[in-house]
């Protein structure tokens, strides 16, 4: 029996129990909490324990808020009590490890010492005026680079649905936390693709907003506009509610988009939209493929979504090498940025590399590439004259071993993400929503995941569409079984 079926059966519950509270969703977890069938204590005690029995084996958090957050469950029930209602009020979830956390230090994947933070970031802060107990930080790769989560600082983060197999990343300890029950949804950040990836290598949705929908301050941007903070989650319902309670400005931001209600767009028929199938991977430097498996999963979904009455034709994208070009300057002066905000950090060779290239390209060539986009958003949006969104591969593969990224050079680290994943990163360059959705499993078992992509603020339309896809495939009901 392979790893995707024995995942489908542990997913069947046994109709005569009461569902755990980590895998209903989050509205309904509130809910829970709020009539009295649970207590945000019980709730919270029971996903901190499991977050510690998986520690040595899944290794998904780098910060465990144990005494913090029982204190702040307790408040909770207090605030219950005495008739406070929250969205989110005592339910559990993570942040990942590049986001403070009042009291706590970020080390995003480096090595070193570093001073607790002094306030939250408004993210965070807005997820505790929903109420959210925030359990712990998790895990990433040095300075968000990869689509592995691992480091000399922590280890390697390992996939729920193998254990051999890398979650992804940068975002991969939020989606092996979701993955593997420890908590109901968390919080990644996506740069060039470190929401989606983990989303579809773990079987999850994982929402990449667009650009400024929530707050990257203390950041007034992310990676020079690079990277969003998004939600990942086992359902659209609950990824679209997170995002929701997450969103919204800072004074100091760079970035503000009009509101948007995207919970609403749960349920709301879409109408009749035009789709374009493009399966043509972006421009790179290294020979990449994709994988027939995932091909052939994502022409699977594509025929889902003609049955739900839409029209999707093979189109593809030609996104043209300047897109390319705007985009490393913007991610290798980022890098370089960040590091120099943490001194004391102990990082690979590799990041090393990357930090001192990047402050080569910090100057006349980071200028041209943001410059660049405006033309990036005529020519590429000129696309969606014919189409109202695009669905492509997340990756071209489906998950590598964990242990594959270990001890190999920059280029040999280069070529080995570029050929796994690269399919998500144009998105981070225009700034636009796209949405991953698992397409289901590969022969092995191992999850893969399809991308919805839109333009400006079209996170309604994504996310309505997303939502329909799943009342067909309810892939929120297949879990891996557990190892860990």
């Amino acid at each position: 029996m392979t790893a995707s079926e024995r995942g489908r059966l542990a997913a069947v519950p046994d109709p005569t129990e009461r569902p755990a509270p980590p895998h209903i969703g989050l509205a309904e977890f509130a809910a829970a909490l709020a009539d009295g069938t649970t207590s945000s204590t019980e709730a919270v005690t029971s996903a901190l324990d499991r977050i510690e029995a998986s520690q040595p084996t899944l290794n998904a958090f780098r910060v465990v808020r144990r005494d913090k957050a029982l204190a702040e469950a307790a408040e909770a029930d207090r605030l219950i009590a005495a008739g406070t209602r929250l969205p989110l009020l005592g339910v559990p979830i993570a942040v990942k490890d590049d986001t403070d956390i009042a009291g706590e230090p970020t080390a995003f994947g480096c090595g070193g010492e570093f001073a607790p933070k002094t306030d939250d970031a408004e993210s965070v802060r807005r997820l505790r005026a929903a109420g959210a107990v925030i359990v712990g930080k998790t895990n990433t790769c040095e300075l968000g680079q990869l689509p592995f989560t691992s480091g000399a600082a922590f280890g390697h983060t390992r996939n729920p649905w193998a254990a051999d197999r890398t979650p992804g990343g940068s975002s991969g300890g939020s989606a092996a936390a979701v993955a593997a029950g420890l908590v109901p949804a968390a919080l990644g950040s996506d740069g060039a693709g470190s929401v989606r990836i983990p989303a579809a290598w773990t079987n999850l949705v994982g929402i990449k907003p667009q650009r400024g929908r929530i707050s990257t301050w203390p950041h007034p941007e992310a990676f020079h506009g690079l990277t969003v903070n998004g939600p990942l989650a086992r359902t659209v319902a609950d990824a679209a509610l997170l995002l929701d309670l997450a969103a919204g400005p800072h004074a100091g931001d760079l970035h503000t988009p009009a509101p948007v209600a995207v919970s609403d767009a749960i349920g709301r028929d879409p109408g009749r939209l035009r789709i374009a199938l493009s399966l043509r991977i972006p421009f790179t430097a290294t020979r990449t493929a994709l994988d027939p498996q995932v091909e052939a999963a994502v022409r699977r979904l594509a025929t889902t979504l003609r049955a739900l009455g839409h029209s999707v034709t093979v189109a593809d994208l030609h996104y043209g090498i300047l897109i390319g070009a705007s985009f490393l300057p913007r991610s290798m002066a980022g890098i370089s940025r960040v590091s120099d905000a943490m001194p004391g950090a102990v990082v690979d060779p590799r990041t090393r590399a990357n930090i001192r290239f990047g402050r080569l390209l910090g100057g006349p060539a980071l200028f041209a590439a943001r410059q660049a986009e405006p033309l990036l958003h005529r020519r590429i949006g000129s696309f969606f004259h014919d189409y109202d969104l695009v669905l492509a591969p997340t990756t071209a593969t489906a998950a590598p071993r964990a242990t594959e990224i270990d001890g190999i050079g920059v280029n040999d680290t280069n070529n080995l993400i570029t050929a796994a994943c690269p399919y998500t990163w144009p998105w981070n360059v225009l700034g636009w929503p796209s949405v991953n959705i698992p397409a289901g499993f590969t022969d092995d078992g191992l999850p893969i995941g399809a991308q919805l992509m839109g333009t400006a603020s079209s996170e309604p339309l994504l996310v309505s569409v997303a939502a329909q896809v799943e009342s067909e495939l309810h892939w929120e009901r297949h879990r891996p079984d557990p190892w860990w």
